[in-house]
């Protein structure tokens, strides 16, 4: 199977997106090494999705960004070429599906946690400040992009409530903007590209990112016994 990737990187830091499977993405110390785990990626994430893995995949690159950002923090500001195409409903139904499921499974990850404060994990920092350690840091973090996701294409939303009643909220705040399906990209904070394709594809991967690191961790200072494996990252 053809597994069309964007690229984005620092020098060799790189991060690369599926662009067909939307918020899988995979990290590494150059562009090699992260082709190299596609693969598992994609299985991953189709398995997460309850769809039968293919045989083989093939990985190609269709579009590179280079950033002066942080990219082995994870920080990102690529707009797809493809995300600047208007959505159809079907599409947006699709993705919006993805986006809350992705949200109700982080947040059953979040609450089997038997303590929410606990982590084996050291502190550390980044340019950007505290990398969340606990698994209610991780939550905090990851549900507290609601309002600035939806705020960068001028729709006003809130981080109030769990992961998925803010995040259902920014979408019917959505829905009710007039040919929302059609709107153009346009540039948010920092001169950043935001289109509605975009927002729905950083809710997927911001998840999966602290998702991934979230089980980990709790693999870490509990045990598999008591983390469930909601999304799949131990298969």
């Amino acid at each position: 199977m053809k597994i069309n990737c964007v690229w984005e990187h620092n020098g060799n830091d790189s991060i690369l997106y599926a662009s067909d499977f939307v918020g899988a993405f995979t990290r590494g110390a150059s562009k090699e090494e992260a082709v190299l785990k596609m693969p598992i990626e994609i299985r991953r994430f189709q398995l997460w999705q309850n769809q039968d893995p293919f045989d083989n995949y093939e990985i190609y690159i269709v579009q590179e960004k280079e950033s002066d950002l942080q990219i082995k923090d994870a920080d990102s500001d690529v707009l797809f070429c493809t995300e600047e195409k208007p959505l159809t409903a079907e599409e947006y139904l699709n993705l919006k599906s993805l986006a809350l499921k992705s949200a109700e499974d982080f947040y059953e990850l979040y609450n089997s946690f038997p303590d929410k404060s606990q982590s084996v994990l050291p502190p550390r920092q980044t340019f950007y400040g505290d990398v969340p350690r606990t698994a209610e840091e991780m939550y905090q973090h990851t549900k507290n992009v609601n309002e600035y996701y939806f705020s960068e294409i001028g729709i006003d939303a809130d981080n109030e409530g769990t992961i998925v009643t803010c995040r259902t909220r920014g979408f019917e705040a959505l829905e009710k903007t007039p040919d929302f399906l059609s709107m153009k990209a346009v540039a948010g904070s920092y001169d950043e590209l935001w289109s509605v394709r975009k927002v729905l594809r950083r809710f997927i991967w911001h998840d999966r990112i602290h998702a991934k690191a979230m089980y980990r961790m709790g693999v870490k200072t509990f045990s598999e016994d008591e983390i469930p494996d909601v999304f799949g990252f131990g298969r």
